[in-house]
């Protein structure tokens, strides 16, 4: 039968993250590809979860998100960053991250609009774009410092530039924004129209002694910013789906009529369980360390090995250079880790929009000790 059916994104096919944990499935592989943890949650969250559950918190949440969570959410900025949210007016509850990213480029960007990201960047960002209409404007950044060059990206902002979308600290680099950077950027858009998308999922996994980095925080950039923030990496709770965006009341008003009817609202007793586990910020606080021990060791885990290790600031994940070990470009070369050697990785290249292969593989180190040990001898064989 024929639809007449032409595709609004023709380029588009399965996620990388996707195409690598089938293969790591299928060959029983150790899966370091896709960004999620393979350790469990606190028992306690799960614990507060049942109990709103009994409580009855069973039914639709108000659309802009329970106000107990959005209270947690004002109170941690005030710590944290000492600034003031508008729980009502600046603040809504998503079904995740990702969803949020979507509404805030659904609600702004128009046909024709240009749209500034930084490659190696988030896939979700320039598939959103095209769909609304908008035309992507990469930066590509290269290994192994993915430097950004902002008198190069002053060129770029003119009168169509209707968003630039930043990810700090970034997946995949692992590298983080200072207060400077934003600060220059701030300056960079002063006196324009251009409004800033800035993707801080991974706003607390920071090491080394460097401080979370959010655009709320820099007065020129908080004025014209969507901040994104998530609760799936704060948490371990990749599979909750439930993250927020604060912007400014008039950007926030716009959100909300996006938000409303591609959500409307987002799972109601987990939020009140969230709310009340971030009673206590101390979790958060400690995220650095948890995380910073489990980067050390794979990184030291990996000086014996033949891959380079690249500098991590944040995040996650580790990108591991293999230039001394093969010349195959990046996806053919994770293909063969995964089917011959038994680990699954993702492919830098696969964050660029145009071909770029550098040898570089992402791997992902929230995992178990015994899992990442269990990589470190693996690789170390290679």
């Amino acid at each position: 039968m024929n639809f007449n059916l032409t595709s609004k994104l023709p380029h588009v096919g399965t996620t990388i993250f996707t195409k690598m944990t089938m293969l790591a499935n299928a060959q029983q592989a150790l899966n370091l590809s896709q960004g999620f943890p393979d350790f469990e949650t606190d028992p306690k969250l799960v614990e507060l979860v049942a109990k709103a559950m009994e409580k009855g918190y069973n039914q639709y949440a108000p659309m802009i998100g329970a106000q107990p969570l959005r209270d947690a959410i004002v109170k941690k900025y005030k710590e944290i960053y000492n600034v003031e949210v508008d729980a009502t007016e600046e603040l809504t509850i998503t079904a995740g991250g990702t969803q949020a990213i979507f509404t805030a480029i659904a609600t702004v960007v128009r046909p024709q609009d240009e749209v500034i990201i930084f490659e190696p960047a988030y896939d979700c960002y320039a598939p959103t774009i095209e769909l609304f209409g908008g035309k992507v404007v990469p930066v590509r950044l290269l290994a192994p410092d993915f430097q950004i060059d902002w008198d190069y990206v002053a060129t770029l902002i003119n009168a169509k530039t209707r968003l630039i979308i930043i990810n700090n600290p970034n997946n995949p680099t692992g590298k983080v924004l200072d207060r400077e950077e934003l600060i220059k950027l701030g300056t960079l858009l002063e006196g324009t129209s251009t409004l800033l998308l800035s993707d801080e999922v991974y706003e607390h996994i920071v090491f080394d002694g460097v401080l979370p980095q959010s655009v709320i925080g820099i007065p020129t950039l908080c004025k014209r910013s969507f901040v994104i923030a998530s609760f799936g990496k704060l948490l371990h709770t990749t599979g909750w789906k439930i993250g927020y965006c604060i912007a400014p009341a008039l950007l926030t008003q716009e959100f909300r009529k996006v938000h409303q009817f591609n959500v409307f609202s987002v799972n109601t007793p987990m939020q009140f369980a969230i709310a009340e586990y971030l009673s206590d910020l101390s979790y958060v606080k400690g995220l650095p360390a948890f995380f910073e021990q489990k980067r050390n060791l794979l990184k030291d885990g990996l000086e014996e090995s033949r891959f380079k290790i690249l500098p991590c600031e944040g995040t996650y994940f580790l990108n591991i250079d293999y230039s001394a070990i093969s010349e195959e470009k990046e996806f053919e070369f994770a293909c063969l880790l995964t089917e011959q050697h038994k680990i699954a990785t993702i492919p830098l290249s696969a964050f660029y929009k145009e071909v770029t292969n550098q040898q570089v593989l992402r791997v992902c180190f929230a995992k178990k000790d015994e899992t990442l040990w269990k990589a470190v001898e693996i690789l170390k064989k290679i």
